[in-house]
């Protein structure tokens, strides 16, 4: 088993508070760069993308 290739969004700082993903085809790993040896979280790439458009979308109103 080969080690998962973790990576920041483009949008992220150079700095280490970040969340990283590593992709697979039936999977996607999320971790907080801050602590890498930590469990992470595995969703499907469905739910990741859901996730990921309805963050896109999001605004302050969205929470309330």
């Amino acid at each position: 088993m080969t080690e998962p290739t973790w990576q920041t969004s483009t949008y992220s700082e150079q700095g280490s508070a970040c969340v990283e993903i590593s992709t697979a085809p039936s999977t996607v790993s999320i971790r907080d760069s801050k602590s890498p040896s930590r469990p992470h979280l595995t969703v499907s790439p469905a739910a990741w993308s859901g996730f990921v458009s309805h963050a896109a979308g999001a605004d302050s109103r969205s929470f309330q």
